[in-house]
């Protein structure tokens, strides 16, 4: 390039993602530790998502629903948290403190303030009687272990206040003081999600104490985040961390030049990755397939996806909201879509335009796919999988 830059082309990013990813056979992982530690963050707002995504991603996939439930509830080297976007998600343990710092912190303060505003103006009790609630709640809870809502209101009855939210307005609604502080309780750090009540795909779930973590410097965090993130995900542009992280332009660029990023030429613009990493990546031994869940860390991983996702197959693979579903990939790219019918039957589909000049995806692409369909079968079993959020490809094939 005349700038001096690399330039990482399409072909490149797609080696990358099939590597980092853990999505080529080659490079499939031995436990779900190692594949939340290889993504960083596994998008956990729908609970069946966690485990779908390590299922695809592990060399031995019957062991998905054991190994994941071990390291989240039993050795918590996993925990679902709070993380960036307000979202929830399933971080290493080790990753506990730095997202907390680097994004929980100023989301919280403002969760807070929300919940005491809207309190006052419906005339519910102040921020002090909210401090003594939170300590005892958080008191039951340490006795506990784990508690749903519904125990810790037994033990503590002021969970219990309701209040308007709203009043006066169209969406005006009743809330009650333990779906709110709870809430707060999870963005400030000091709660997490525990086992669920029933199995994997349940969105029901039991509150446990935050595994205890030291405080860090805002700053330092958000460095450490960016450079696991781009480590794993690299290149990508400002804005594709912007989004991902949901930080201000400011501390991105900050972040950036606290890790030495090195940037480089792609097809949209500047890129960056870790310094170092601009050099060619040989892609994967192997032509490679991957059936990946609703809301995946992958999928999602990007703002500017023409890299690995044509435009035009965008309007059956995500809802309204921008939420991907489930989708269909062949050697780095997405294809199509698939789900689960009501009788457990796996079954995708290659959308048009998902070829190379016109043509399908051809018979090798099209037996590997078939070949993941089967194996994500084999470990999901009598397990019956809705996606939190439908789209319209999903909800046909699955019709």
């Amino acid at each position: 390039m005349g700038d001096g830059r690399i330039h990482i082309g399409t072909a490149e990013r797609r080696h990358r993602l099939a590597l980092r990813q853990r999505l080529a056979g080659s490079s499939r992982a031995g436990s779900p530790e190692e594949v939340a530690g290889s993504l960083v963050a596994l998008h956990g707002t729908d609970p069946a998502t966690v485990h779908l995504a390590v299922g695809a991603r592990l060399a031995d996939a019957a062991k998905t629903v054991s190994g994941t439930e071990r390291a989240l509830y039993e050795d918590r080297s996993l925990v679902r948290m709070h993380g960036m976007r307000h979202t929830v998600f399933v971080f290493p343990t080790e990753l506990t403190a730095v997202v907390h710092a680097s994004t929980g912190l100023t989301v919280a303060a403002k969760e807070r303030a929300t919940l005491l505003k809207n309190m006052a103006e419906a005339g519910a009790p102040d921020a002090a009687w909210l401090t003594a609630v939170e300590e005892s709640t958080l008191a039951a809870l340490a006795r506990r272990g784990q508690a749903t809502a519904a125990e810790l209101g037994r033990d503590e009855p002021r969970l219990k206040e309701r209040f308007v939210y709203a009043p006066g307005k169209s969406y005006e609604g009743v809330h009650t003081v333990s779906t709110r502080l709870l809430k707060v309780l999870g963005v400030e750090g000091k709660v997490v999600r525990g086992r669920p009540l029933g199995s994997w795909t349940s969105s029901q779930f039991r509150w446990a104490p935050a595994p205890p973590h030291p405080e860090l410097d805002p700053a330092e965090a958000q460095a450490e985040l960016l450079r696991r993130w781009l480590a794993a995900c690299g290149p990508a542009t400002e804005d594709d961390l912007k989004w991902w992280t949901g930080w201000r332009v400011t501390e991105v660029r900050r972040a950036l030049a606290a890790v030495d990023a090195e940037a480089v030429s792609l097809d949209e613009g500047t890129g960056y990755v870790v310094a170092g990493d601009a050099g060619p990546v040989a892609g994967p031994a192997e032509p490679w397939a991957a059936l990946l869940p609703a809301l995946d860390p992958t999928a999602m991983g990007w703002r500017q996806r023409d890299w690995y996702l044509a435009p035009e197959l965008r309007p059956m693979l995500f809802d309204r909201s921008g939420n991907v579903g489930p989708t269909v990939w062949w050697n780095g790219r997405v294809v199509g879509g698939w789900a689960q019918r009501t009788d457990g039957e796996i079954v995708w589909r290659v959308l048009d335009g998902a070829g190379t000049g016109g043509e399908g995806i051809g018979r090798e692409a099209e037996a590997a796919i078939a070949a993941e369909a089967e194996r994500l079968a084999s470990w999901v079993g009598a397990t019956r999988v809705t996606p939190r959020f439908r789209t319209p490809l999903e909800r046909e094939l699955s019709a």
